[in-house]
């Protein structure tokens, strides 16, 4: 059984969808995977939000990451598990889920990291907790595959009312490049690890198929909603505002952080693996924009 948690986040979802579905189909230097038709356990704190995925292959248990207990009777049984955590301030979390999947006899942990993990100069509080899980997971005897992206491209949902309602995408670092990742990549490339159609024990660097700035995102929706949009530049002070607002303190100087690495260029960099992986090119910027055009266009 293969247990996947962060089933109400991006990532996860998707996770979901492709295993209760056709498995992707591995390049040809990866050999096709192991276990197809595996049953799979999700994992949710209020199973409501994600009975739609209920069905003859899938179970759904509740389940608290702060609550041991729970996390010991959703890991029963199961041989691999998708870990995805998402508070830095709440390092217990990761340590909890790793000493469940141990007890229980989980057998291999994919975890969804972060390539900043892999970069001496980024310091910040949401890399250093990264790192700590990682460390944590090799420490623990347990079989691990890591999964390093970058940004998702599907962060710039978040433009989605201010380009419906004006036309206006307002940032920081408008002209700074960052290989974004497109979802639907990363979770092709989780379900390959999950049934071992890829080998564990590797961290995987994954980009997008290249670089591409705030400013250059903007012109690909204009693009493709046919219409004039515009990015306006932040001051740092307005950005970190911005931030407060949504985030605790903490997390919002991270966040800021590694918006100052983006502008020195620090995420710009593109790997090949995703490719490697896949067998096929990683989706673009533009491609993912077309597909969730829909959002961004006004009611």
């Amino acid at each position: 059984m293969i247990l996947l948690t962060g089933v109400t986040g991006t990532v996860g979802r998707l996770v979901a969808e492709r295993l209760r579905a056709t498995l992707p189909t591995p390049s040809a230097a990866v050999p096709a995977p192991a276990r197809t038709g595996e049953p799979v356990r999700l994992l949710a704190r209020d199973p409501r939000r994600i009975a739609a995925f209920a069905g003859p292959r899938t179970e759904i248990v509740g389940g608290d990451f702060a609550e041991p207990d729970s996390l010991a009777v959703a890991m029963k049984g199961v041989r691999a598990a998708f870990l995805v955590t998402a508070d830095p301030l709440a390092p217990a979390h990761d340590e909890h889920l790793i000493a469940a999947a141990r007890s229980a006899g989980v057998r291999h942990v994919v975890k969804l990291s972060a390539q900043a993990v892999a970069e001496p100069d980024a310091m910040d509080l949401i890399t250093r907790w990264q790192r700590r899980n990682e460390d944590l997971i090799r420490a623990s005897g347990l079989e691990w595959t890591f999964l390093r992206p970058r940004s998702f491209m599907s962060n710039t949902l978040g433009w989605a009312r201010s380009v419906r309602e004006e036309g206006v995408v307002r940032g920081f670092g408008g002209a700074s490049p960052n290989a974004t990742v497109d979802p639907r990549d990363l979770a092709d490339i989780a379900v390959l690890c999950l049934t071992g159609a890829v080998p564990s024990g590797r961290a995987h660097a994954l980009t997008g198929p290249a670089a591409i700035s705030p400013v250059q995102q903007v012109a690909a929706l204009s693009e493709v909603l046919a219409r004039p949009l515009r990015f306006a530049e932040l001051t740092r002070d307005q950005a970190y505002e911005r931030l407060l607002a949504r985030y605790p303190a903490a997390v919002a100087g991270a966040l800021m952080r590694s918006a100052e690495r983006q502008r020195t260029g620090g995420k710009a960099g593109v790997e090949p693996t995703m490719e490697a992986l896949l067998g096929r090119p990683a989706g673009s910027y533009r491609a993912w924009a077309s597909d969730h055009r829909r959002a961004f266009q006004p009611a």
